[in-house]
């Protein structure tokens, strides 16, 4: 875990990482974007540890980016389903998986697709666009 104290810095990317920047999160989100929210698919799907699985659900409710919901009152059970938060966390996602076909994948790239017309989906950052090979000053960041 980063220091949460962040000794003056104002960034955002940081603040990110203490929510969704564990091994393992990232993945349960997909899985929860890809449908699987009970704890038991979960849990199949990624091979983790259960201790480990609970502490990792538990975070991503208390922050917010998960719900549990009660699907089952005897036993009483529960799903995960993602909340506003956890949703906007897809277009993350969409542009991690895309890094990682352009440079780390040895097979054809898995491509997300809209379910109502399958045209594929493709993460762009509208507001900072920089060009292949161009100089760190043609990227601003501003606040």
């Amino acid at each position: 875990m980063l220091n949460r104290g962040y000794d003056g810095q104002n960034c955002s990317i940081a603040r990110t990482l203490e929510v969704v920047g564990e091994r393992w999160t990232l993945l349960i989100i997909r899985d929860v974007l890809l449908g699987l929210r009970r704890f038991d698919q979960l849990q199949e799907s990624l091979g983790i540890a259960r201790n480990v699985l609970t502490d990792r659900l538990n975070r991503l409710v208390d922050e917010g980016v998960l719900e549990r919901v009660l699907y089952s009152e005897r036993p009483e059970r529960y799903e995960y389903q993602l909340t506003k938060k956890g949703l906007d966390l897809q277009i993350a996602l969409a542009a991690l998986s895309q890094w990682g076909d352009d440079y780390l994948s040895e097979k054809p790239p898995r491509l997300l697709r809209r379910k109502v017309d399958k045209t594929p989906i493709v993460a762009a950052l509208g507001a900072m666009i920089a060009t292949v090979g161009a100089p760190s000053t043609s990227v601003t960041v501003t606040t």
